[in-house]
């Protein structure tokens, strides 16, 4: 069977489909509801094709084909700079760098997010259900989020540094993008 019929599948059993923020990350400050781009997090036929153009292609593969980059394969796992994490595509700003900590999974990853930065769903691809959390301006996927993150949270929002850029704090922030922006 192909991965498609599997995840139907698991999504039956398991009561599948799109959920809420608050059902998945109970009282998470700092995130949106739904997914960008019509809550699924997925993106138009249109707008896929016109972020190809726009980004290369390692990081389209991850924001909108929900790829994941190999451990410790980015710089930004490493960044330890003052400042804020916008998303690669539309430069939504995400994170603040007050919000990351070396979880020692080879990925960036933070505590928190930043005010209606993100929007969650169900992640059915493995056995065990995950939350995926995308960009709310734009659907891209950045990453998962697991409760086994550090104080105040308890979360940990496990990030591909290619859905990232890194704005050192007193630089302007990037104009926002979106795919019909060229």
């Amino acid at each position: 069977m192909g991965a498609g019929i599997w995840k139907s599948l698991w999504q039956g059993i398991l009561g599948g489909g799109t959920a809420t923020t608050r059902s998945i990350v109970e009282g998470e400050s700092g995130s949106g509801g739904a997914c960008g781009a019509g809550g699924t997090g997925a993106a138009s036929a249109e707008s896929r094709v016109a972020w190809k153009r726009l980004l290369p292609p390692d990081s389209f593969r991850v924001l909108f084909d929900e790829g994941t980059e190999p451990p410790h394969s980015h710089p930004l796992n490493r960044e330890k700079g003052d400042g804020t994490f916008v998303c690669a595509a539309c430069h939504h700003p995400l994170f603040d760098s007050r919000q990351k900590y070396d979880s020692g999974t080879g990925w960036p990853s933070f505590h928190g997010a930043l005010p209606d930065a993100l929007g969650f769903k169900r992640d059915y691809l493995l056995v065990v259900p995950r939350t995926e959390y995308h960009c709310v301006a734009c659907g891209g996927h950045q990453g998962h989020v697991f409760t086994d993150g550090p104080p105040p949270s308890g979360k940990r929002y496990c990030n591909n540094g290619l859905a990232l850029k890194f704005i050192p704090r007193g630089e302007a922030l990037p104009s926002r993008r979106d795919a019909g922006a060229h």
